[in-house]
């Protein structure tokens, strides 16, 4: 991929050197103790799932974002990568706003290692990017990108681009209203929980596309790169990952989409960059 670096992004919030805290919590919800604090903590470990993030440790209010931050030790590779995702974020947003004129709002980027308390809860790197309707912020754990590589077997610059921008894409369905839209829905009929929760998220894949047409148009695109985010969402697809943890493939379970539907979307926005052609909900939500 083409790209010049600008320095750091002014939507970008490094709290890699902040240590998480327990002392907060979550509005709404029961307060844990330490033992069962601990369990949750392996089953998030043993599954992937955040289950801490529907717990509260016992003062009932929202947590402070950490107990506290140190300088952050990061070598010149993970600079440049810095330096990569704050380039990608400024474009992806830049983008946006000519999309969506006078109505387009920032979204932060925080950067954080190992586990971060965010207004949804709190968060380990084993959880993956996320993007927080509450505080309307991308968190990133920037040891993801080897897994992507490593573990998924999605290496290269436009695979990483295309998992920022399809967490900015959740961004874009909240500022449109889609999300909460969405999140009422699945409350009134939670028989439709994990079909709704694919529809949205197959959508942000095709605006993570809807981006990636613009750096095409823009000749920021080299040989290989659109194949590169092609096989990132095909890598993260539902029925890929059940089977990469030896489980059957229930379709009924996805909530994000079997990999030919990930990589169906994105390409959609890549190739159209049109809002219009990512409609997965077939309008239903109006």
């Amino acid at each position: 991929m083409q790209w010049t670096p600008r320095g750091r992004s002014d939507d970008l919030e490094d709290r890699r050197g902040e240590s998480p805290g327990f002392g907060g919590g979550v509005r709404g919800v029961a307060p844990i103790g330490l033992g069962g604090l601990l369990i949750l903590i392996v089953l998030s470990l043993l599954t992937g799932r955040n289950f801490l993030s529907v717990v509260d440790t016992g003062s009932g209010r929202i947590a402070d974002p950490g107990t506290g931050s140190a300088p952050v030790a990061s070598g010149p590779e993970e600079e440049k990568l810095v330096q990569f995702v704050s380039f990608v974020l400024d474009d992806d947003q830049e983008t946006w706003d000519q999309l969506l004129p006078g109505r387009y709002e920032h979204a932060k980027l925080v950067l954080f290692r190992d586990a971060i308390q965010s207004a949804c809860g709190f968060a380990e790197s084993a959880t993956g990017p996320f993007y927080c309707p509450a505080d309307r912020k991308v968190y990133i754990d920037l040891g993801f990108y080897s897994e992507l590589k490593s573990r998924f077997g999605a290496p290269g610059e436009f695979a990483q681009a295309y998992v920022l921008a399809h967490e900015i894409g959740h961004h874009v369905q909240n500022l449109l209203g889609i999300e909460p839209r969405v999140r009422s829905l699945q409350r009134a009929r939670p028989l439709l929980t994990n079909e709704l929760s694919v529809k949205m998220e197959l959508q942000a894949d095709c605006y993570a596309g809807i981006w990636g047409y613009s750096t095409g148009q823009r000749n920021l695109l080299e040989r290989g790169d659109a194949e590169q985010a092609l096989n990132a969402a095909a890598a993260i697809g539902d029925d890929r990952l059940q089977r990469m943890a030896g489980r059957r493939v229930a379709p009924e379970s996805f909530t994000h989409g079997s990999s030919a539907e990930r990589v169906e979307w994105f390409r959609r926005g890549l190739q159209s960059g049109s809002l219009d052609a990512c409609d997965t909900f077939e309008s239903r939500l109006r």
